[in-house]
């Protein structure tokens, strides 16, 4: 198995608690994951605190990362245009890499131009500052994080623990994810949002973007969706569609789809009693069969194993 290298780029003013973050989650799978901390200069790096810390890395690299992760910085710090160097380093990130801020590190995507027609969310306490600089970004406060595929939003302090161990639920299932969250002693999962499935809010009527099919399409999984009715109601052609559909969120309409139902999926089979073909049913599934292979295939477990392990021996088996 290769391991996956995210990189965390601390800016002045960083909060040290968050800073630290995705070293304690991802560096509780050390033969899965290496954390690299850096810097826009490879410099110390002054945090939020009475102290400053020495980061081991330069910006360059960014461009080895499969994940890039942005901790929260001071508020006194917040601005509408891009930190000093943030912008050449953040150029050096290779197309397809996930990103993920916490808290206000999401003014950072914004203010690249990353966030635009997309979901996203924020510490509640700016999210007003951040609507009326970002406009064209469609922030959620009501949510812990938001997944919209290579980019990742988190709200402020813990839960950048939540995005974090949703990522590594999302890279090594539930039973991985569950062990990273004893050894830290948190909880695996936060009533009031943390769940699989998050609510994207739908954007402005205007955007150009996929972000209100998206929306549309989550709301409608238990249809089937071909890429013609997703097209259509983006009022785009099938190619365009396609193309800028990729772009936003990094993968193809399709795969997106059997990620979207696989997770809502997940989460029925976690919260509820219904059978496996009902779930199949509800998520769009054609089939109890269906559901199990695509299931495997995202986690490498079936169904009643995966309720087993989230909700433990007495969970249903039917």
């Amino acid at each position: 198995m290769s391991v996956h290298r995210v990189v965390v780029l601390a800016l002045d003013g960083v909060y040290p608690f968050e800073l630290g973050i995705p070293s304690r989650v991802f560096g509780a799978l050390q033969d899965r994951y290496e954390v690299l901390t850096c810097s826009v200069d490879g410099g110390p790096v002054a945090t939020n605190a009475d102290f400053s810390v020495t980061v081991g890395h330069g910006p360059e690299v960014l461009a080895t990362a499969d994940t890039v992760l942005l901790p929260p910085f001071d508020l006194s710090r917040l601005s509408r245009e891009l930190p000093p160097g943030v912008g050449e380093a953040l150029k050096t990130i290779r197309p397809g890499t996930r990103i993920v801020s916490i808290c206000t590190g999401a003014f950072v995507l914004a203010a690249a131009g990353l966030l635009d027609g997309r979901p996203a969310t924020t510490h509640w306490a700016v999210t007003d500052l951040f609507r009326s600089w970002y406009p064209e970004v469609a922030v959620d406060p009501d949510v812990l994080f938001v997944d919209d595929g290579t980019l990742l939003t988190s709200a402020g302090a813990a839960s950048g623990v939540d995005v974090c161990l949703h990522l590594v639920r999302r890279d090594h299932g539930a039973a991985v994810a569950n062990h990273v969250a004893r050894a830290c002693v948190v909880p695996p999962w936060r009533d009031g949002g943390q769940a699989q499935y998050i609510e994207h809010p739908v954007p402005p009527a205007d955007g150009s973007g996929t972000s209100a099919t998206r929306q549309w399409a989550l709301e409608n999984l238990h249809e089937p969706l071909t890429l013609s009715e997703l097209a259509g109601h983006a009022r785009m052609s099938l190619r365009t569609f396609a193309r800028r559909f990729g772009d936003e969120v990094g993968t193809s309409p399709g795969r997106w789809l059997i990620q979207q139902r696989v997770s809502r999926a997940q989460h029925l089979l976690e919260t509820t009693d219904l059978a496996v073909d009902d779930i199949a049913g509800r998520v769009g599934f054609a089939t109890g069969t269906s559901l199990r292979e695509h299931l495997h295939a995202a986690i490498g477990v079936s169904p009643m194993a995966y309720r087993r392990t989230f909700r433990g021996a007495s969970a249903p088996t039917g």
